[in-house]
């Protein structure tokens, strides 16, 4: 039975976006290679993808967060009747 070949996944592992090595945090090792990595080339279609799933993360929370208010808000308007 022949082996089957693993596929190429299309996820690029090697990029760094920004260096996490940074002073101050848990996990700064001092001894790594401090060059710097040019940043990846977006296009506009990835940015916008990119900006797109960050507002996408942040709608619930700004869900709640509204809905908060409008509660409070509906208290006050109900107790200073």
């Amino acid at each position: 039975m022949a082996k089957k070949e693993k596929r190429q996944d299309d996820l690029d592992m090697e990029t760094t976006i920004a260096d996490m090595n940074v002073e101050g945090f848990k996990w700064y090792d001092p001894n790594l290679k401090t060059g710097k990595q040019p940043a990846a080339k977006l296009t506009k279609k990835e940015y916008r993808a990119l900006v797109r799933g960050a507002y996408r993360a942040m709608l619930p929370m700004i869900g709640c967060i509204l809905l908060g208010t409008a509660f409070v808000v509906l208290l006050a308007v109900l107790w200073l009747k």
